[in-house]
């Protein structure tokens, strides 16, 4: 049996199938704009997640630097006991020794810190009163050596008195080297735009800039040096001294050595004196021993010369006198 179409509803569908065509349409270009807003969200949100880590990353690797200049060598490291990894401590001590022999107690003084990697800074021996010897000493020992360095020391004699101190300086140290990082970088740009400056007035004032920022730099790097110095070696100053040689509580005095020895001293200055007088008198002694001499022989010669008496009454002559 044939089928008759009706005109009417086909009419009335393809309206409808347009619609919901357009409607399809619309609704799949909005999810493509907002499928398309969001890819880009996305990929500038990766890109400045990228941008961040990246620059964390170089300022994890800075700070890493830092530390592990701060940190030392390992074997610094290793002998550096009870500190933290990155701590910088400077160390001194002061000790005061009575020992029998300064000069032999002041060379073991100098071995041990020559032994221990360290130096003798300073040395400074004089004599008091005659009577005994003193000596300073300023040595610089590694400061993994600080402890054994003193005990040796300290058993050198009798130990009078000693102080010891330690004074963290961590934060100073990483203060200066960031400083240092910056100045650096600082002194860099400048050069940069000397490279880049084309007038003779801009040349100038870079150049005035330029030495400011070298003269800091440099001040900080000698500040940097001095807190390596001081944290690398430890200091310590070592007063050496013996026993004064006084006299013992309860002595009943001098004895009979020392009566001897009194008696000894005070022959030699009389017999020396007698002959400082005997040698002052010489001369005079002398002159006048040729004196009488002369006069002596003079003497004889006198009666010889003399003419010959008248004989007396009674043709006797007198006698001669007697010589």
């Amino acid at each position: 049996m044939q089928r008759h179409r009706h005109p009417g509803r086909s009419s009335v569908r393809r309206p409808r199938l347009v619609l919901a065509a357009g409607l399809v349409a619309g609704l799949l270009a909005l999810s493509g704009c907002a499928a398309s807003d969001s890819a880009s969200d996305a990929s500038s949100g990766d890109s400045k997640r990228a941008f961040g880590a990246e620059e964390r990353g170089a300022a994890d690797a800075a700070a890493g630097k830092a530390e592990q200049g701060t940190a030392g060598s390992p074997s610094q490291r290793k002998k550096t006991d009870a500190l933290p990894s990155g701590t910088h401590v400077i160390r001194t001590a002061a000790l005061s020794v009575e020992v029998r022999n300064v000069p032999k107690a002041a060379a073991v003084a100098r071995s041990a810190a020559e032994g221990s990697g360290g130096l003798v800074a300073d040395e400074k021996t004089e004599r008091v009163d005659d009577t005994h010897d003193m000596s300073r000493l300023v040595l610089r020992v590694p400061q993994g050596e600080y402890e054994a360095v003193l005990k040796r020391l300290a058993g050198t004699g009798k130990l009078l008195s000693r102080t010891s101190s330690a004074k963290d300086v961590t934060d100073q140290v990483v203060d200066v080297e960031s400083r240092i990082a910056t100045q650096r970088a600082s002194v860099a740009r400048v050069r940069k735009l000397m490279d880049q400056a084309e007038k003779l007035s801009d040349v100038v004032t870079l150049e005035g800039e330029l030495s400011s920022r070298q003269a800091s730099l440099e001040s900080l790097l000698a500040q940097q040096a001095s807190l390596k110095d001081r944290t690398t070696l430890a200091t310590i100053t070592l007063d050496l001294s013996e026993p004064e040689t006084a006299a013992k509580d309860g002595d009943d005095g001098p004895g009979f050595l020392d009566a001897l020895g009194g008696g000894w001293h005070a022959f030699v200055t009389a017999l020396l004196w007698l002959a400082m007088a005997v040698g002052a008198a010489a001369p005079f002694l002398a002159a006048a021993a040729v004196l009488l001499l002369l006069w002596r022989l003079l003497r004889r010669r006198l009666p010889g010369r003399r003419a010959p008496r008248a004989p007396g009454p009674g043709g006797s002559s007198p006698a001669p006198p007697a010589s």
